[in-house]
């Protein structure tokens, strides 16, 4: 384990993956917007803590290592796609007071305003600004739009949820193991 700021130089080998253990730990595939360093900033960091000299001691390292970042990721997709839902929960819900009244023939033309009007709200402050208050004055607060990002990000928020949670799981039986183990009477 570290002490404060200052490593050992034992700690400080430890956060150095050994060539011999580069086989194991490939850098991960990066989806769009992911940042290698930050990758291996985080990985560092965790085999500072572990400080593991075995290779098993490594295996486990180099896991725990890899299951943090995929929370990380988890994490970031689940936002995103709340952000994603917020959108689809602004155009119901300017279908609503919109579309009310439109005359068949006029439908695929308020349809496009709807879809135009909740990417304005997305990108541009000022209109979405304009929109939430056109949305209150038509009684959607935050409170009922959030409700319908939930509503309809109901499944994907399931299986994020069963992803962070089957990572998380498994991150905290390898700590239980490297805790509980070798790794954590040496020290």
């Amino acid at each position: 384990m570290m002490n404060g700021p200052f490593q050992t130089a034992q700690q400080l080998t430890a956060t150095v993956l050994p060539a011999e253990f580069e086989v194991l730990a490939p850098p991960p595939l990066l989806l769009p917007g992911e940042n290698l360093e930050r990758y291996h900033a985080l990985r560092q960091a965790i085999f500072a803590d572990l400080a593991p000299r075995s290779a098993i001691e490594w295996l486990l390292a180099i896991d725990v290592a890899e299951l943090s970042w995929e929370i990380l990721r988890y994490r970031l997709l689940r936002h995103k796609l709340l952000e994603t839902y917020r959108q689809k929960a602004i155009e119901a819900a300017l279908r609503r007071i919109d579309m009310i009244g439109i005359a068949p023939e006029f439908d695929e033309d308020a349809e496009y305003y709807t879809l135009q009007n909740a990417l304005s709200w997305r990108i541009d402050p000022i209109a979405a600004t304009e929109i939430d208050a056109r949305l209150a004055s038509y009684g959607f607060d935050q409170h009922a739009i959030t409700t319908e990002v939930y509503v309809q990000a109901r499944e994907t928020l399931g299986l994020f949820e069963g992803l962070l949670n089957a990572a998380q799981t498994k991150r905290m039986l390898l700590l239980r193991e490297i805790m509980g183990g070798p790794m954590r009477q040496r020290r």
